[in-house]
């Protein structure tokens, strides 16, 4: 088995917002202490939609990252790189077109949702039919163990499971597979070899998921059997072919409880967004001018905080104490709109003051950023090559 690595990525759009913290990055921030973690510039993605003005993608690329870093993400921690620089992402892309049924595209949700909404551009292009093809083979060369994604993404993480297995079914029953399992479990030793039959027989036989998962265990601990027999092994005990991708599962990220300005989803094209590090004034205008229930036009006229745009950052934001002192606060007209706003106004500059000085080192001086993303670089590149190796064997393609 892999190490459980979790893979994903971003599309450049230049600076960040407090949308793309609540409901991404903060969760990214935890997830590097807990798994081995690659975070990605979807650089290439950001072509699908917006091929015609390639010109703005590098400076968003260099603002997103450093929103990256003052958000909390850790270089010693996550590995940090460009999707393009890893050129295995495109190759793994295009072996993987070629046994991909244009069926399994055209039915993804957000193919025909994009189209719609995006209807002013023109994406009758292979590069935005084949979109999720390309993000399948971004986290199947990593061999991911899980993707950390919201509910409306689960359709792409079910698209890549399909893909690695069909992978992994038309290229892993290499001839004589049967034989060359037998001959790696032999490899393990008399007692282990006979352990790890007795558990395949298990699950093929009685569907045993304990004695899978044991067998799995058992190949994990093997120091001396190679990536090509350990992969056959995988795959032999559950009664396929060798394993060469690794089906991702999803971890699901909770949706971004953070509204924009006016209430709506907080988006750049709705210009009602709170930059990641806006400046103070910036901030506190905004707030103080966000819309509030219509009904409280004067001063004495009782509201309803869930009427309230306000009230949603206020959930986001303030204690259970603050919450309950604004509900009385607005229902009874015992406070007023600028008073029920300056705890969030507080709360969010508390939250973005450590961002603005994690982040003003990397303006002080760029090179540390470039540095940062060419060792990611370095470190994705490796696993990717490791991968792709494994993928031309399977394929025939390792040509001498």
């Amino acid at each position: 088995m892999y190490e459980e690595r979790v893979v994903s990525g971003m599309r450049p759009t230049g600076t960040l917002h407090l949308g793309h913290y609540h409901g991404a990055i903060k969760n990214w921030a935890r997830l590097q202490s807990e798994y081995p973690c690659l975070f990605f510039v979807a650089d290439w993605h950001a072509l699908t939609t917006h091929y015609d003005t390639p010109d703005v993608i590098e400076q968003h690329i260099w603002d997103m990252v450093v929103d990256w870093l003052a958000a909390g993400i850790d270089p010693a921690q996550a590995v940090l790189f460009i999707q393009s620089r890893i050129p295995e992402h495109a190759e793994l892309h295009t072996l993987l077109s070629m046994i991909t049924p244009l069926g399994w595209l055209e039915r993804v949700p957000t193919y025909k949702e994009q189209q719609e909404k995006l209807s002013n551009r023109d994406l009758s292009t292979y590069g935005f039919l084949g979109y999720p093809l390309l993000q399948a083979a971004d986290v199947l060369i990593y061999r991911a163990k899980f993707v950390p994604v919201g509910e409306d993404q689960v359709p792409h993480i079910e698209l890549m499971r399909e893909i690695a297995r069909r992978f992994n079914h038309v290229y892993g029953r290499e001839p004589g597979f049967d034989d060359k399992a037998r001959a790696a479990a032999k490899k393990m030793g008399s007692r282990k070899a006979k352990l790890y039959e007795k558990l395949r027989t298990r699950y093929q036989e009685q569907g045993d998921e304990e004695a899978l998962a044991a067998a799995r265990a058992l190949l994990v601990e093997q120091q001396n059997l190679s990536v090509a027999d350990r992969e056959r092994l995988f795959g032999y005990v559950e009664g396929g072919g060798r394993l060469i991708l690794v089906e991702p599962g999803v971890l699901l990220t909770e949706s971004s409880k953070l509204p924009g300005l006016d209430g709506a989803k907080m988006s750049k094209s709705y210009d009602n967004t709170i930059g990641l590090r806006e400046d103070e004034q910036s901030v506190t205008r905004k707030i103080r001018t966000m819309p509030t229930d219509p009904a409280r036009v004067k001063r004495n006229d009782p509201g309803d905080p869930a009427k309230c745009p306000v009230w949603q950052f206020h959930l986001v934001y303030s204690t259970d104490d603050t919450r309950a002192w604004v509900e009385q606060g607005c229902r009874s007209a015992g406070i007023g709109c600028l008073e029920c706003k300056q705890p969030v106004i507080d709360a969010v500059l508390a939250e973005q003051a450590p961002m603005r000085a994690r982040a003003q080192r990397y303006l002080d001086d760029p090179t540390l950023v470039r540095n940062i993303v060419a060792d990611g670089c370095e470190k994705a590149r490796r696993l990717a090559h490791e991968t792709m190796r494994e993928v031309r064997d399977a394929m025939g393609l390792s040509y001498t």
